[in-house]
């Protein structure tokens, strides 16, 4: 068995005195696991960096084996995110929300919303932003989408301001006034038709709290898991830039 396929690395743990397991979503394949032998050498290990774009080439007598990668290094981003706590807590908690994934199951949307999130994630006043637009990705492949973009009620897509924690659907502003305290509000940058301007500290919190809310009811928690301890620093890490930006 071989395949040839684009990824960007997200993990990657020692085995062995001299080799590594690679963990990469790939383009075609989804989140794949490979050895590379010899990943510990002073050459691979800053290629074998998470974030880092690679070409793999994976080959494995049968399909269901582990197999060995080639990797080739496409765009080196590492030192650039290691640098930023935010990419940094950015990075480990989107790789945990990759790992509830299907191993080798292929989600070429998410693949591709990494590789443009991996390219702003340094950049602390867009990646919080991007984070939960990736979030809400995640929920969609894992079946649970939100429908974001009208009012469950009316079916307009103006003026949404709020999410019902039952549907997952938005609400308008006239529509959510009487259950304020039943919604979940629904930040501007997430509405659909709002415009390019940076969103502020009570935005970035309530996308937060607004994907969090249905990752723990419906992806999370049935499993028994928390949330990723990178988030919630993450998130601290935002909201802490946001409010410095306001200032």
């Amino acid at each position: 068995m071989e395949w040839t396929d684009q990824g960007t690395i997200i993990g990657a743990r020692q085995h062995g005195e001299n080799s590594v397991i690679l963990e990469v979503m790939t383009a075609g394949h989804g989140r794949h696991l490979g050895l590379v032998r010899g990943g510990r050498s002073s050459k691979q290990q800053p290629v074998l960096q998470p974030g880092n774009a690679v070409l793999l080439t994976w080959r494995a007598r049968l399909d269901e084996h582990l197999g060995e990668y080639k990797v080739e290094l496409l765009r080196s981003h590492a030192a650039r995110l290691i640098e930023a706590p935010v990419a940094l807590y950015g990075l480990a908690t989107i790789a945990a929300l990759l790992r509830l994934l299907p191993e080798r199951d292929p989600h070429p949307a998410l693949h591709e919303g990494l590789t443009v999130l991996i390219q702003h994630l340094d950049e602390l006043g867009l990646a919080p932003a991007l984070v939960v637009r990736f979030e809400i990705a995640m929920l969609a492949e894992l079946g649970f989408g939100l429908d974001l973009t009208r009012c469950a009620v009316t079916g307009s897509p103006d003026d949404l301001s709020h999410v019902s924690p039952k549907s997952g659907k938005a609400v308008s502003r006239k529509e959510a006034a009487p259950y304020l305290d039943r919604l979940l509000p629904l930040p501007a940058f997430l509405s659909e038709g709002q415009g390019a301007r940076a969103p502020g500290a009570a935005d970035i919190a309530a996308g937060f709290a607004l994907t969090g809310f249905f990752l723990r009811r419906y992806v999370l928690e049935p499993r028994g898991l928390g949330e990723p301890p990178e988030r919630a620093r993450l998130v601290e890490i935002a909201a802490r830039a946001s409010l410095a930006s306001e200032v």
